[in-house]
């Protein structure tokens, strides 16, 4: 039923007093100049950097520079329809990206727009995608490990929960694969994975999103793509918008791995943009804030303390290297941000050794305090055993001939190196990596031909889970096993070299 005349006039007279009535200034600017994605704006002498600003054809960006009399801003979207005087509004806010569980399993760009195809993400809120880091009375001992599923990493170089690990090579070296390997292994595990791909081919990513979807678990993680032909803003702001999605479920008491895929591409647009709005170039042209730029990106993984809900976020950031130089500025700067750095080389990679790992310059300065215990101790000295091997065998190519011991320890050098190769998308759990290697340190490999370590690698993992399931389940909730245990893992590792048939090797 309709409202009576003086209902009517009684609301009316309320929104008549609501109603602000005052004069309102508004703030109008100009563009001055576009060119490459970057618009230099007067006439708002009140915004502030990283404000979101809108402009007349409804394309957004945001303020990278501020001088006396003009603005640098980096547009979002397309900028082909944007020209030199059009108007420009501020908005008092700053660039946001959507963050919830609706973002898992899909596929968007940095501001949260699917690009799958699917429908609108209903995000549970919108946070900034610039966010302080964690203050270091918020953040607790990094202890937890990040199985990576790779045998040369977590036997050797082991990743915690909260830690920052780079990933450094030259092109084409497996850089890519080695942390989507890791994301494929986090299928068994709690964490949420966020793959952030800047300025990369969208084949490449497509082989990603594939190689995730049929062996990773797609409904936990995000797929975050910047691609070379989206708008310079869009990738520059894309490893910021990951993290951001990231430490939604990081604040929330969870535990998430972000891969930036990569730095040195992010870098690059970084120089490109600082350029174009009149920045003074530095070293390599870069400007000189490229490391605060990092710096502040990769301080926001963190594993919080119990009174912030414990959870953790862990980086794997990407850089490449040319002819492998690792003394150039950008993974210089990256070496020193983070806390360690998983080198790949270029011959080995030629060699067919993948991961194409170099021991003698790979580091991880955390992971010996998060490696699970029964791993560490079956390690044990598996990275100078194989330095040492490695020496040995570069002094026995000019025709020496080795005594006994010699001999001996070259050939289980051998072996080693043939259990660190690992096909691509086959992660190895904790208790088949602790076979293998305790297997190597028993002996048991030792008279085995190299060529048959990958079809004993291929058929240890149905084996052990037919013979001893109990010590599978009991290696993953403690990860520790005791003599007797160890004992039944070796036997069963022995009868399944036994049963191996001759020329089995793949």
């Amino acid at each position: 039923m309709p409202g009576s005349p003086e209902d009517w006039l009684t609301q009316a007279q309320s929104c008549i007093t609501r109603a602000n009535l005052g004069p309102r200034v508004d703030a109008i600017g100009r563009v001055e100049s576009i060119g490459d994605g970057v618009a230099m704006v007067s006439g708002l002498p009140d915004a502030r950097l990283d404000e979101l600003l809108y402009f007349a054809r409804g394309q957004t960006g945001f303020v990278h520079t501020l001088d006396r009399d003009r603005i640098g801003c980096v547009l979002l979207d397309d900028a082909a329809q944007v020209e030199a005087g059009d108007t420009v509004t501020g908005s008092g806010e700053v660039v946001r990206v959507p963050v919830g569980e609706a973002l898992l399993g899909r596929v968007v760009d940095p501001l949260g727009r699917p690009l799958d195809g699917g429908a609108p993400i209903r995000a549970r809120r919108f946070d900034p995608v610039e966010r302080p880091a964690p203050a270091i009375i918020e953040r607790d001992l990094v202890v937890q490990p990040v199985q990576t599923g790779t045998l040369a990493i977590d036997a050797m170089f082991a990743i915690g929960r909260g830690q920052r690990e780079l990933i450094l090579g030259d092109r084409a070296t497996g850089k890519t694969a080695l942390a989507v390997d890791t994301i494929i292994n986090q299928r068994t595990s709690d964490m949420i994975c966020v793959y952030v791909a800047i300025g990369q081919k969208s084949s490449a990513v497509a082989r990603v999103v594939d190689q995730v979807r049929r062996h990773g678990a797609p409904d936990r993680t995000i797929f975050v793509v910047a691609s070379p032909a989206a708008a310079p803003g869009l990738q520059w702001i894309a490893p910021f918008a990951g993290f951001t999605m990231a430490e939604y479920f990081r604040d929330g008491g969870g535990h998430a791995v972000v891969v930036l895929d990569d730095l040195t591409k992010h870098a690059a647009t970084h120089r490109e943009i600082a350029l174009l709005t009149g920045q003074p170039p530095g070293r390599e042209a870069y400007p000189g804030d490229v490391f605060f730029l990092h710096s502040r990106l990769l301080e926001r993984a963190a594993r919080l303390s119990t009174e912030k809900g414990g959870g953790s976020l862990t980086a794997l950031p990407i850089a490449e290297t040319d002819a492998g130089n690792v003394s150039a500025y950008i993974p210089t700067n990256l070496i020193s941000i983070t806390d360690g750095q998983i080198i790949l080389d270029a011959k080995l990679f030629a060699q067919g050794h993948k991961p194409a790992i170099d021991v003698g310059t790979s580091v991880s300065r955390v992971g010996g305090k998060t490696q699970l215990r029964v791993l560490r101790d079956a390690s044990g000295t598996m990275r100078l055993d194989y330095a040492q091997f490695l020496e040995l065998e570069m002094f026995t190519r000019f025709g020496e001939q080795p005594e006994p011991r010699v001999r001996a320890q070259i050939e289980r050098g051998k072996r080693l190196r043939a259990l660190l190769v690992q096909p691509l998308s086959s992660p190895l759990r904790v208790v088949d990596q602790v076979a293998l290697v305790v297997a190597l340190g028993e002996g048991l490999l030792d008279g085995m031909a190299v060529s048959e370590i990958s079809s004993l690698r291929t058929r240890l993992p149905a084996w052990i889970d037919d013979h001893v399931p109990d010590l599978c389940a009991q290696i993953e909730r403690t990860g520790q096993i005791d003599t007797a245990q160890r004992s039944a893992l070796m036997t069963t590792v022995k009868a399944l070299i036994e049963s191996q048939p001759a020329g089995s090797a793949s």
